[in-house]
């Protein structure tokens, strides 16, 4: 038994609830782990993160909605960028550069579904240029393909016990984000989606993260209806 195998063995015989990027980090030379779910049906949000780095990893591409997670789930499949100051960055540019800046030299994301359920991705990050060999990248397959099962699981399960009041308490909750969102697009008479898409803007254009915004925009500390957001 490989020990990619005997990993992936252990993180589906754990408890429901357990922390699954342990289980990454023991088996490939990777310094950061991060797994979230992304889009319909489940969400955007974070699941785990194995630091304060990979936590900023997976913010990064929920907050601007586009990053490798989001091209290996769209196309089914793993993004490997082991140089991330050679990338090209006509793919996602406003997530590049927020990489880049948050001092990440390698991520390789890999993608989470169950037959046509996108449910997410696992994003293996590291803070210099690295390469995976094929082995390692095989094994990242397999634990993800475990990933997606408990990770799938867990959503089920929550929804089953009207759990997601405790998500959305979570370290990892965007329950701010979606309030916001609410009250912007009341703000502005504009459609949900679009507002989204003005608490991004702003939190790009301010070098700040949308949870922070969304806090400021709830505690009316700014109006999204003013130019540039001006304070309150």
């Amino acid at each position: 038994m490989s020990e990619f195998t005997a990993a992936a063995n252990s993180m589906q015989a754990a408890p429901d609830g357990a922390d699954l990027c342990p289980s990454f980090l023991a088996v490939l030379p990777v310094s950061g782990v991060g797994i979230s779910t992304l889009g319909d049906p489940l969400g955007s949000a974070t699941v785990c993160a194995s630091d304060a780095i990979a936590e900023r990893v997976d913010e990064i591409q929920l907050d601007l909605g586009e990053g490798p997670c989001w091209e290996s789930l769209a196309t089914r499949r793993p993004v490997l960028e082991p140089d991330l100051s050679a990338t090209t960055g006509d793919r996602w540019p406003a997530a590049l550069e927020a990489l880049l800046r948050a001092g990440i030299g390698a991520v390789f994301s890999f993608p989470m579904r169950i037959g046509n359920i996108p449910v997410g991705a696992v994003d293996l990050s590291v803070d210099r240029e690295h390469v995976l060999t094929v082995g390692q990248i095989r094994g990242a397959v397999e634990l993800t393909e475990v990933a997606a099962r408990r990770v799938l699981r867990g959503a089920l399960l929550d929804a089953a016990s009207d759990g997601r009041a405790d998500m959305d308490q979570g370290r990892y909750s965007r329950r701010e984000v979606h309030q916001a969102t609410g009250m912007v697009a009341a703000q502005l008479a504009v459609t949900v989606a679009d507002a989204l898409l003005v608490l991004q803007a702003h939190a790009y254009a301010t070098e700040r993260t949308v949870r922070e915004v969304a806090s400021d925009v709830i505690a009316r500390r700014i109006d999204l209806d003013r130019p540039y957001g001006l304070e309150s």
